[in-house]
């Protein structure tokens, strides 16, 4: 799957988004060396510290089909006119399962910056780290 098909379907996910809040929908799609694609977008909740973003909701779609490894790139898009570059909780369940992982964030236009994950959460926090 290209770059821009997987931030096509992050855009897609907007859709289902539910921001009754902040108006501001994101979508995320994640893929995997298998070939699979992970989809997700944000819920918000009126107790705000409830809301899941977009990139967890699809992370924890792949953790709870049995994808804990072999992700390769995720997707994140966002409504705005800047870049949808993952909040820090995010950045941290990610480093989790794939601290080299490609993150495309793109923004309002369809257009995408990239970077690695271990770019974005510099000497990040991880299950090494409890060794």
């Amino acid at each position: 799957m290209s770059d821009e098909e997987l931030v096509q379907k992050a855009i897609e996910m907007q859709n289902f988004s539910y921001v009754p809040y902040s108006h501001f929908p994101v979508g995320a799609a994640l893929l995997c060396e298998d070939g699979r694609v992970f989809t997700g977008c944000n819920v918000e909740n009126a107790a705000y510290g409830s809301t899941i973003c977009a990139e967890r909701t699809a992370l924890v779609k792949a953790v709870s089909e049995g994808c804990r490894e072999g992700w390769l790139t995720i997707a994140i898009a966002g409504t705005g006119e800047d870049y949808c570059w993952p909040c820090g909780a995010c950045r941290q369940m990610l480093y989790e399962f794939a601290p080299r992982l490609r993150v495309l964030a793109a923004r309002r236009d369809g257009s995408f910056a990239e970077m690695e994950l271990s770019q974005l959460l510099p000497q990040g926090f991880g299950p090494q780290s409890l060794h």
